[in-house]
């Protein structure tokens, strides 16, 4: 059991030390769904080692962990705070140092909702685009997912969330202790505040859902961007990550799958543009090519997700 016991003053530093890193990364570094009905509960014993010192806790959503000597960076919470207790107790079972930093991938309830299970001197970091979202939606994303079921209602009864600790803009660095965890935004996707972690010394990514396996990509509402999301592909793969832990679907994949996302949302691109010159309405679009691909990825959830894709290339294109 790892002493949580961190001074003021080591918290201070802590907190110092990584603004000194957004500093420098600031000047330094180029800019560059609706989920299903019932959500399971997280489980510590679906703790699973990806590498030297990563680890995932397989769920909804899954949760990364990056352990060094000397602090531990949790990346996302479960939805609500029994499941962040959950991620507590997996955390405790692998962290060595005392200091504990909290990050999110987005503003969504299942990967934010959960923070109030974490102890009082965690070190909360997030971008700044990701918090102007949280401060602007994520009650109202709580209480859609509330009316999904008993079970949601039960889980996000009292959520609590604090300010942040650390805002950065582009980019943060947070030493571990022998692993360092770069934190990047490269602009809308997903939502507009998607965070991306790549864990440098294991070549490991944690891309939030811009990286997925056998899932329809969720691009809910015109905060939502296509070229966004193909530019942050292309500059994730120029990363050469190893593994990739997505938020949902498998738990691990490696980077091919980045080339298979791109695939996906060009093809999309092009057969949406394509009855768009036909003079197609978006929600007719939307409908044929729900049917079209759900025909050809029969296994994959959600496909209601098709036309909230269509509609973002009617918008952007």
């Amino acid at each position: 059991m790892v002493n949580r016991q961190v001074s003021q003053q080591g918290r201070s530093r802590a907190i110092a030390l990584l603004c000194s890193s957004i500093f420098a990364a600031a000047i330094l570094t180029p800019a560059i769904a609706r989920a299903q009905l019932k959500q399971p509960l997280l489980s510590e014993d679906n703790l699973k080692k990806v590498s030297d010192h990563v680890y995932v806790i397989e769920g909804f959503p899954n949760v990364a962990i990056v352990v060094g000597s000397r602090g531990t960076l949790v990346v996302d919470t479960g939805l609500g705070e029994r499941n962040g207790a959950t991620v507590m107790r997996a955390e405790q079972k692998v962290a060595k140092g005392p200091i504990l930093y909290l990050t999110t991938t987005h503003f969504h309830s299942e990967h934010t909702s959960g923070e109030s299970a974490f102890p009082a001197g965690t070190i909360i970091i997030r971008n700044s685009a990701q918090q102007q979202e949280m401060d602007k939606g994520v009650a109202a994303h709580i209480e859609v997912f509330k009316k999904m079921s008993d079970q949601n209602m039960g889980l996000l009864q009292n959520v609590k969330f604090r300010p942040p600790d650390v805002v950065f803009d582009r980019e943060a660095k947070i030493d571990l202790g022998g692993v360092t965890a770069r934190l990047f935004w490269l602009g809308p996707a997903h939502t507009k505040g998607d965070e991306l972690t790549f864990v440098e010394e294991d070549a490991v990514l944690i891309p939030g859902d811009i990286v997925q396996k056998g899932i329809f990509p969720i691009m809910p509402n015109p905060d939502a961007s296509v070229k966004g999301w193909l530019s942050i592909l292309d500059n994730v793969e120029a990363l050469h990550p190893k593994f990739i832990v997505p938020d949902h679907g498998a738990a691990i994949v490696d980077a091919s799958q980045i080339d298979a996302e791109r695939a996906y949302i060009t093809a999309l691109q092009t057969r949406a543009l394509e009855l768009k010159k036909q003079g197609v309405s978006a929600e007719d679009a939307g409908k044929t090519m729900t049917a079209e691909l759900k025909a050809k990825y029969p296994d994959w959830p959600n496909p209601n997700n098709v036309a909230g894709e269509v509609a973002r290339v009617y918008e952007q294109q």
